[in-house]
């Protein structure tokens, strides 16, 4: 049993880092909308929690790349359990931080481990906000929660291809086709008061979901355009 899980890992990394650098290098972002708002975090040279949903990853990391070759450190949440093994060497591969633990099982470590993160090292963790088991698309607290405790603002963002396919998991994660169109949609960054209480805060948690559906769609209206 070792030894299968020592090949797969050694087979998984460059298999999933090669099928995603064919994405990147072949599909065409077409356009950035909104990409001022990032851009004004990045001048202030402060961290930031950028906010996705987790069918959205490929390019959730390839936009999260670009900010990085501007001065950011962003890190991923990673199970710190064995399956979680290739995506964290593939994330150090990329230079970003790799940050071992699970909303599950170690929700309020991550939790911790995130802010200090944050306050001390200004590394910018990104969220998948609906995950990692959904349901999909419901934007959870763990990320208002983290943005209220650090004072890091929230970077709500999506993206649509014009031709891609979609898997039959919980998240209905999607693959671009190769060679298809991509636009990226950025949000306001969203600061969430201190003072604000539990209760507050679950409008907030039904903004932001509201948010990142009307980003989807301006993505996928500007590709119709």
């Amino acid at each position: 049993m070792k030894l299968r899980r020592h090949l797969l890992s050694l087979f998984a990394k460059p298999l999933l880092k090669g099928l995603m650098n064919v994405l990147w290098l072949t599909c065409r972002v077409k356009a950035v909308i909104g990409e001022e708002h990032a851009e004004r975090i990045l001048a202030d040279g402060k961290p930031m929690i950028p906010c996705y949903w987790h069918q959205h990853h490929i390019f959730g990391i390839w936009y999260m790349l670009q900010l990085r070759r501007r001065g950011l450190k962003v890190g991923f949440l990673i199970s710190p359990s064995r399956d979680g093994e290739v995506p964290a060497k593939i994330a150090e591969s990329w230079g970003l931080r790799a940050i071992r633990g699970s909303s599950h099982r170690t929700g309020a470590r991550a939790l911790k481990e995130l802010y200090e993160l944050i306050t001390k090292e200004g590394i910018s963790p990104v969220n998948t906000s609906d995950g990692p088991t959904g349901p999909i698309h419901k934007f959870k607290p763990g990320a208002i929660m983290l943005a209220q405790m650090s004072g890091a603002p929230i970077l709500p963002l999506s993206w649509a291809a014009d031709r891609y396919w979609q898997l039959s998991s919980w998240d209905r994660f999607i693959i671009p086709k190769p060679f298809s169109r991509i636009v990226i949609a950025v949000g306001e960054p969203r600061h969430i008061d201190r003072q604000l209480g539990m209760t507050e805060l679950e409008p907030v948690q039904q903004e932001l979901e509201q948010t990142l559906q009307g980003l989807t769609k301006t993505a996928e209206q500007a590709l119709q355009g």
